[in-house]
């Protein structure tokens, strides 16, 4: 991830305080002798607004939720205290979304695949339940609306803030603004389909391209690698500063016809190292950087604009690229500069300008 995004507060995080009060108040205090009622949500007037407006209404999403939340209940009250208390350190750590990424040791996280295997009825229901709970037959409910905004207000609030206009995940294609009409769709950094919990938590969404959200990341799991280990993923709301440090080589003698293959990249700083190689994993950040090095209209048309532009100033490449490389360095995320600038010093390494220092 090449930057982090901003967390901007929002009346949507209510939405997962009424899931935290459901799970914790609700469902892991459930007794066979105490029938579910209304009565069990009087500790959140707001929820239990809701809770009873659902009740009598005969929407979609209305009896999809409180259908959820009392099969649940019943399942949660025929559970052990032991039973229970594992719930919920799994529930807490799934959502510390900051700690998951780090891959902090302190915390063990569930996955609906080993949750299964603890209570396999259990395990159905919630996965219906969480899965279920960012469809707009629930969150475009009058009610519920009334209480905790829109997506659409959300991201209007979240880019007022995330300004950068590109996709933090790739850098290489844009994101909409707040002068747009339309937004781009919030990824769930951790898979909801793999993921119990925290599908409507906010520091587990993020608005992400097309590219890198329906291309390459899919439902792939940043926290397991293909052997499955655990490993550390960037965190897309960390307030940790890092930078990335693109470094390129290239083997190839004739820049015209350069190909991916003779392009190699790397990425540092080495403290850093395991969260960048999970990110380029996930997203397929090295084919895709290479690919756009390679581009006509990208890499190829960089290396023509320093010997063309160059001239027509009467200036040496080698004097051009380095107006270039200054810009690159104070606007890394305009036109790509962030890629171009280390793929312009490998064409100078390999000697494509005249004028080499």
């Amino acid at each position: 991830m090449l930057f982090s995004y901003v967390y901007v507060p929002h009346s949507m995080e209510k939405m997962q305080g009424y899931i935290d009060y459901i799970f914790c108040s609700v469902w892991c205090r459930a007794s066979k002798n105490i029938p579910f009622s209304f009565g069990l949500f009087s500790g959140n007037p707001d929820l239990k607004e809701i809770i009873t407006a659902f009740h009598y209404s005969d929407a979609k999403g209305a009896d999809f939720f409180n259908g959820h939340v009392e099969k649940i209940y019943t399942i949660f009250s025929t559970l052990s205290g032991n039973q229970i208390g594992r719930l919920k350190s799994w529930y807490k750590n799934n959502n510390d979304l900051e700690k998951a990424c780090g891959n902090h040791t302190a915390i063990s996280l569930i996955r609906y695949d080993e949750l299964a295997q603890f209570h396999t009825d259990l395990s159905t229901e919630l996965a219906a339940f969480f899965k279920g709970l960012y469809s707009k037959d629930l969150l475009n409910l009058a009610v519920l609306r009334k209480k905790i905004g829109t997506i659409d207000d959300h991201y209007k609030a979240f880019m007022s803030q995330n300004r950068a206009g590109k996709c933090p995940f790739c850098g290489i294609q844009d994101i909409k603004g707040i002068y747009h009409s339309k937004r781009d769709a919030y990824d769930h950094y951790l898979p909801k389909g793999i993921y119990p919990f925290n599908s409507i938590n906010f520091k587990n969404l993020a608005p992400t391209c097309h590219e890198c959200n329906s291309a390459y990341k899919l439902t792939r799991d940043p926290l397991l690698n293909t052997t499955n280990g655990s490993r550390k993923a960037f965190y897309p709301y960390s307030t940790h500063i890092h930078w990335i440090e693109l470094k390129i080589d290239l083997n190839c003698a004739d820049w015209t016809t350069i190909k991916p293959e003779e392009i190699c990249i790397s990425a540092g700083p080495d403290e850093i190292k395991e969260q960048i190689s999970t990110w380029n994993d996930v997203y397929g950040i090295k084919e895709r950087y290479r690919a756009k090095c390679c581009g006509e209209n990208d890499g190829k048309g960089w290396i023509r604009e320093v010997v063309d532009e160059s001239q027509n100033y009467g200036l040496s490449p080698f004097q051009y690229l380095e107006g270039k490389l200054r810009t690159a360095k104070n606007e890394p995320w305009v036109d790509d500069n962030f890629l171009k600038a280390p793929f312009l010093k490998a064409c100078r390494k390999a000697g494509f300008f005249d004028d080499r220092p």
